[in-house]
């Protein structure tokens, strides 16, 4: 990787200034800076500054400063983003969320959470676990993703199909606008319909209209029971018939995992015996009470039959099958070395279509290329694999990606349905969203952010 420079330094008296807020919490030298120069997407930029703010107050004199002197700023919360949304491409300020980190409040009557945005989602997790509540979200950087970046995304998970996503368990949020304004929008209550829903606008904004410094977030009593299931199919397309079949049969499992074929060559050391020659896989999980749970069990084994299944009998097989699924993008990367992982979504009456879309993609591109992840709510992540070495495969992985998203918009889905757009889907998001549509988004941007200084060039091309 070549080195990166820093090609642009913040003036003598806005380092001071940095300084007087923050003390010994802000980080100047390239040494420290590089570690906050990329994201998941292996994006680079290095930023001209990283502060580490403790407090609400300390977030709004920060913008405020980088409001008058017109300095970029790029929230950020652990790096996770796959599309570059915490990269500062355009140098300025870097603010981590680091050092706010608490958890303020749990209320088990009132079923809420109140945490500072660098709460890291497992964390949070197990704090609820004590009480017996959980966060259903669920996303598979949970171990050091953080709930600001999260809600940043609206980040989905597994479980999305029974539970939902983010958005759906935000109640209120604390923010800070871009000229150091603090707001709070929404309320702690179950329901508020008083003027525009501004806490939805701002789930899934990217940290392009506002700091998240505090949010209250709807919370579960957690289920009594579980069982996890691995179930193995001929082909794709019976997977997805007998996912559709359990559906209609009244069965909602709280996680729907589909594994085609490439997807389970890259983990097959790690399946129970004999489901490494299938050539799809579900992961179900149900979830409930004992009586319920046992009930969807036996419904779920004759529906699915005769496809062969694994019913995970303790606790050590079920993070068994758990750990293969988390293992997956790591080995993809063993088939190829680089990959285009995207993270499509279509109507669950399409999905056949979208697993046939990726077969005559694998076909027409001469390239190994894997789909896998939340079938239950129709997003699948198709991992476009290739070496960028060879320039001829890195020219085909980018037609693929581009057909891949034409292919998706005629079935009648979206090219995002959990890691927003960020820097690698700008280009495509006009053919998605319409004119009209996309002059209100940047209409909304420069209400909230006329200077233009909040994770500027993410979304918008």
């Amino acid at each position: 990787m070549a080195k990166l420079v820093l090609q642009v330094s913040l003036p003598r008296r806005i380092k001071n200034s940095l300084k007087d807020l923050l003390g010994e919490r802000v980080c100047f030298q390239e040494e420290d800076l590089l570690a906050y120069s990329y994201d998941a997407s292996g994006i680079q930029a290095l930023p001209e500054a990283v502060c580490f703010p403790e407090r609400v107050e300390e977030v709004a004199s920060l913008l405020r400063l980088a409001w008058e002197e017109r300095i970029p700023v790029v929230p950020r919360g652990a790096g996770s983003s796959t599309t570059g949304s915490a990269v500062a491409v355009r140098g300025g300020l870097v603010i981590s969320s680091a050092r706010l980190n608490r958890i303020l409040e749990i209320s088990p009557l009132d079923l809420l959470a109140v945490v500072e945005p660098g709460v890291v989602v497992a964390d949070l997790d197990r704090a609820l676990a004590q009480v017996g509540l959980f966060y259903p979200p669920d996303p598979a950087s949970l171990a050091f993703a953080t709930i600001g970046g999260n809600i940043a995304t609206c980040a989905g998970g597994p479980r999305g199909l029974k539970y939902g996503v983010t958005r759906d368990y935000v109640l209120s949020l604390e923010i800070v606008l871009a000229d150091g304004t603090v707001v709070e929008v929404g309320r702690r209550t179950a329901k508020s319909v008083v003027g525009y829903d501004l806490t939805r606008l701002l789930v899934g904004s990217e940290g392009t209209l506002a700091f998240i410094t505090k949010a209250t977030l709807k919370v579960l009593p957690r289920p009594e029971s579980r069982s996890v299931c691995l179930a193995a199919f001929k082909s794709p397309f019976e997977a997805v018939a007998a996912l559709n079949t359990l559906l209609s049969a009244g069965v909602l499992p709280r996680t729907a995992e589909f594994l085609d074929d490439l997807t389970i060559s890259g983990i097959a050391q790690r399946l129970p015996p004999g489901f490494s020659s299938a050539r799809a896989l579900l992961i179900l999980e149900l979830d409930g009470s004992r009586e319920a749970v046992a009930s969807d069990l036996q419904r779920l084994k004759k529906t699915l039959s005769p496809a062969r299944i694994f019913v995970a009998g303790d606790q050590q097989e079920e993070e068994t099958i758990w750990a293969a699924r988390r293992a997956i993008s790591p080995a993809l990367r063993q088939l190829r070395p680089h990959k285009r992982g995207e993270d499509i979504v279509v109507r669950r009456s399409r999905l056949a279509e979208l697993v046939s879309l990726v077969i005559r993609l694998r076909e027409r591109h001469r390239l190994p290329i894997a789909s896998f992840g939340h079938a239950g709510d129709g997003n699948l992540h198709v991992n476009i694999l290739f070496d960028a070495r060879d320039p001829g495969e890195r020219d085909r992985a980018e037609k693929a990606r581009r057909d891949l998203f034409s292919g998706v918009l005629e079935l009648e889905g979206t090219i995002s349905g959990e890691h927003g757009i960020g820097l690698t889907k700008m280009l495509y998001l006009p053919q998605e969203v319409s004119p009209p549509a996309l002059s209100l988004m940047k209409g909304i941007k420069k209400v909230f952010d006329p200077r233009e200084i909040l994770n500027p060039g993410k979304i918008f091309s």
